[in-house]
């Protein structure tokens, strides 16, 4: 199971197959497969506000830390 980091604030109710209870993930801490399955069965629209969404959490670690990658 990956590190819970909570970083995007982007929270799914998720089965937890370690426990078999439901728990609020964010969707970059759920499994892999749980992101494909997840990301299968919603609309164009909410995938959009989700690559947004992650889109400015990366944008906000990077400020924050003075990130930069130099191409």
């Amino acid at each position: 199971m990956k590190i819970q980091r909570n970083l995007s604030g982007v929270y799914i109710r998720f089965k937890n197959p370690e426990t078999g209870k439901n728990e609020n993930r964010c969707f970059e801490d759920l499994p892999h497969q749980e992101q494909l399955s997840l990301l299968a069965s919603k609309e164009q629209s909410w995938i959009l506000s989700l690559v947004i969404a992650l889109a400015d959490t990366i944008n906000k670690i990077g400020d924050e830390l003075d990130l930069e990658v130099k191409l």
